[in-house]
């Protein structure tokens, strides 16, 4: 879990114990605030819409999303709507087709975001059925929405560079290398995720 400071500072504490690299990086950036995000279909369909786009234009479609088809927005009228009606409130063709699907498995039951597996792997896969969401946004989700704490997006760039210069590598590991050497970290990866976040986007004077 990185939802609270109880449980983030829990995990931060296994990584410091697990690997002496990420305890002088937690000495020398501090810890990271915890971090939640909205769960359920509305949150998957904001990080679609969000895709290749700035924050401020993301929201700008989303409200616009949100005032068409209601917040949240309703599934059978989304799922219903034609490319031109989508692209009236600013989403591409292809955006347009992610979001029909995300609602339409939702609709079916096929996607059930309140039984997700407990099997991370599993989650994953269910998750990525969606067209549109990939391994990283099925990833994220899970971490951030569901506060599974062992969900570690190894493929994200800004996690690859900053634990490659945590780490010592050198370079920029490939996310196999990456997976390798976070296993002693677990039950608890998701954290070191966090972590080089933070540290990525903290200036050292």
């Amino acid at each position: 879990m990185v939802h609270t400071r109880e449980s983030i500072d829990e995990a931060l504490d296994h990584l410091e114990r697990a690997d002496p690299a990420l305890a002088a990086a937690i000495a020398r950036h501090g810890r990271p605030d915890p971090r939640k995000s909205e769960r359920g279909t509305a949150a998957l369909l904001r990080t679609i819409v969000g895709q290749q786009v700035s924050v401020a234009a993301a929201d700008s479609m989303w409200r616009k999303l949100t005032e068409a088809y209601g917040d949240p927005p309703d599934l059978e009228r989304l799922v219903a709507a034609s490319d031109e009606e989508l692209r009236a409130l600013g989403q591409s063709r292809q955006k347009s087709g992610y979001l029909r699907s995300l609602a339409g498995l939702v609709l079916s039951g096929e996607l059930d975001l309140a039984n997700l597996p407990d099997d991370d792997e599993d989650a994953i896969a269910l998750l990525t059925k969606v067209k549109g969401i990939g391994r990283w946004s099925a990833e994220i989700y899970l971490l951030f929405a569901e506060g599974r704490a062992d969900v570690f997006p190894a493929g994200d760039l800004a996690v690859q560079i900053e634990l490659g210069r945590l780490l010592g590598s050198g370079e920029r590991p490939s996310e196999k290398w990456l997976r390798e050497r976070a296993a002693s970290w677990s039950p608890y990866r998701g954290a070191a995720a966090v972590l080089a976040w933070h540290s990525y986007n903290t200036k050292v004077i």
